[in-house]
């Protein structure tokens, strides 16, 4: 089986767990051999230069993850990290000094940027970086080109409105600023990488992860390409509720929604999402026990959505699979 995930960071990353357990996937360099493939599409959206150096935050949490490198507490960076490099660069008064860079993560920072600088793809470098992980799937980020979400905000320095980073907003303001628009900054004129085309074209079912539907599946969705090759794509495309009892299983997808104009429930992401026999990309829609949608043209079915583990993840990955009647 052919199994394509569409992700985000750490609650894409864990879900990736759980597809890998279902499937016998070798984990951690284990060299354990399955008849399956996982292909994940990475959010790139945000992904930012800091301190002359590029970051991939989302393909290096699922890197990570997978790889058995992450920090279990944080669920991002490097376990055992340290952070020398970022308490001298504030010793130095260098900005932005509210993005912690550890000190084992900046060796993939400077080998991702060195790679770019040379003339490497992303997807390329991506593949060289998980040389040393061998997460067990294939990581893909969804485009080569640069494309960087922004969010337009009041400034609580001068009350006049401007457009910064995600991370800025994300980091340093925890959202907690008064926020009017987002802005996928590059999309108008990024391609979808090829492979990740293929992944989509060529699998035999494709799963929307719980992830920020706003900031990570909805920045993956901005690229051009995506949205129609998931709607062309023979495989049923599935997807699992971000939102529990009308609360984000992580993060900040609440005041994502808020700002573009969808309820924090279930049903309502559902419907962001649309149905494939609409305008949508949904063939199933997978919701928390206790939770409701209704939505047109999708199968819906309740389950526990909690992701415990990889064993409760890989049974939420189940029951995705059976909805779409396919079997790992």
């Amino acid at each position: 089986m052919k199994v394509t995930v569409l992700v985000g960071g750490v609650g894409g990353a864990r879900f990736l767990l759980g597809v890998q357990q279902l499937l016998g996937l070798g984990q951690f360099g284990s060299g354990q051999a399955s008849d399956h493939e996982l292909t994940a599409v990475v959010n790139i959206g945000d992904d930012a230069w800091m301190h002359g150096l590029r970051i991939c935050p989302d393909l290096d949490t699922c890197m990570y993850t997978l790889g058995g490198g992450v920090d279990p507490e944080r669920g991002w960076g490097h376990r055992d990290e340290t952070w020398h490099a970022k308490e001298e660069l504030n010793r130095y008064g260098v900005q932005p000094d509210w993005f912690g860079l550890g000190d084992r993560d900046l060796a993939t920072h400077l080998v991702r940027t060195q790679m770019l600088r040379a003339g490497y793809p992303l997807s390329q470098v991506t593949a060289a970086l998980c040389d040393r992980w061998q997460p067990g799937a294939t990581l893909l980020p969804v485009s080569d080109d640069r494309c960087e979400t922004h969010v337009v905000i009041t400034d609580p320095t001068d009350s006049n409105q401007r457009a910064i980073h995600f991370q800025e907003w994300w980091v340093r303001y925890r959202a907690e600023v008064p926020t009017h628009s987002f802005a996928f900054i590059g999309a108008e004129k990024a391609h979808a990488a090829t492979e990740v085309l293929d992944a989509i074209a060529d699998a035999d079912i494709i799963l929307l992860a719980p992830s920020n539907p706003v900031v990570s599946i909805g920045a993956i969705l901005a690229i051009p390409g995506i949205r129609g090759a998931l709607r062309s794509t023979s495989a049923p495309v599935v997807g699992y509720s971000p939102i529990i009892d009308g609360k984000p299983l992580r993060g900040m997808a609440h005041e994502c929604l808020t700002v573009i104009g969808v309820e924090s429930t279930a049903e309502a992401v559902g419907r962001h999402y649309g149905a494939r026999s609409g305008n949508g990309i949904l063939d199933g829609w997978l919701i928390h026990d206790g939770d409701h949608a209704d939505i047109d043209g999708v199968t819906v079915r309740s389950i526990p959505l909690l992701m415990t583990d990889p064993s409760a993840t890989a049974k939420m990955v189940s029951t995705g699979l059976e909805l779409a009647g396919v079997a790992a």
